[in-house]
């Protein structure tokens, strides 16, 4: 489904990332693990057109190179932002009706499957957004992402700065996405998630795949751990 080869990406004339190659298949969630400064989020960045770069970018076998962001989207591809990126001034239902690609019909997603997914967004779904906390903006965040009916979702750090309660919750919805047709590249540095819902494991580090196994396979691998992931 997506396939990427020999990745450079480029923030003026830093060099951020260096050959990176990996794939995710229909109905696959992959960790991209790493620490801070790893290369992770630039990963993200690159295939939705938002920085510069070099190599081969190809989604369902149509080359991204070229495309801008909002095309990239339009082709299925649904990307959640580490930033947590919503309207402040409009309220939890004018934002998910913002994320409907149409006017919704044929869509795996509705109003009451996020609704359902996260009661709270229910219980606040005529609150401005920008009010609420970042939890619950994380969880707005994913829903109106779902509201375009991706075929491929990119999550940058979804469990950052969440109770944990949330975080449970967030991974649960995450692993039951492939149910509906919905590959994952889930962009982490905490493994309980990631280990928990993944097919395959990848780890970051200066800029290129140091690591690429099952989840299994990683939590026996200390020498990765410790040099790759551990702070």
């Amino acid at each position: 489904m997506l396939k990427i080869d020999q990745l450079h990406a480029y923030y003026g004339k830093s060099h951020v990332l260096h050959g990176v190659s990996l794939q995710v298949a229909p109905g696959e969630i992959v960790a991209l693990l790493g620490r801070n400064g790893s290369g992770r989020s630039t990963t993200a960045k690159a295939i939705m057109g938002l920085v510069d770069w070099e190599g081969d970018i190809r989604w369902k076998d149509q080359a991204l190179t070229g495309r801008k962001t909002f095309e990239i989207a339009h082709l299925g591809l649904g990307y959640v932002p580490e930033s947590r990126d919503v309207f402040p001034n409009l309220t939890v239902h004018q934002n998910l009706l913002l994320g409907q690609k149409g006017k919704g019909k044929g869509s795996r997603w509705s109003f009451d499957d996020m609704y359902a997914m996260f009661p709270r967004l229910k219980e606040r779904q005529h609150t401005e957004a920008g009010v609420m906390s970042g939890g619950e903006q994380q969880m707005l965040t994913l829903c109106r992402t779902l509201m375009g009916d991706p075929d491929l979702i990119i999550i940058d750090e979804p469990t950052e700065g969440l109770a944990p309660k949330i975080v449970e919750l967030v991974g649960e919805y995450l692993g039951r996405l492939r149910e509906r047709g919905v590959s994952v590249l889930l962009i982490e540095q905490k493994l309980t998630i990631a280990m928990k819902i993944s097919d395959r494991a990848l780890v970051m580090g200066h800029g290129a795949i140091v690591y690429d196994g099952t989840p299994a396979d990683l939590l026996r691998n200390e020498r990765v751990r410790k040099e790759w992931l551990e702070v």
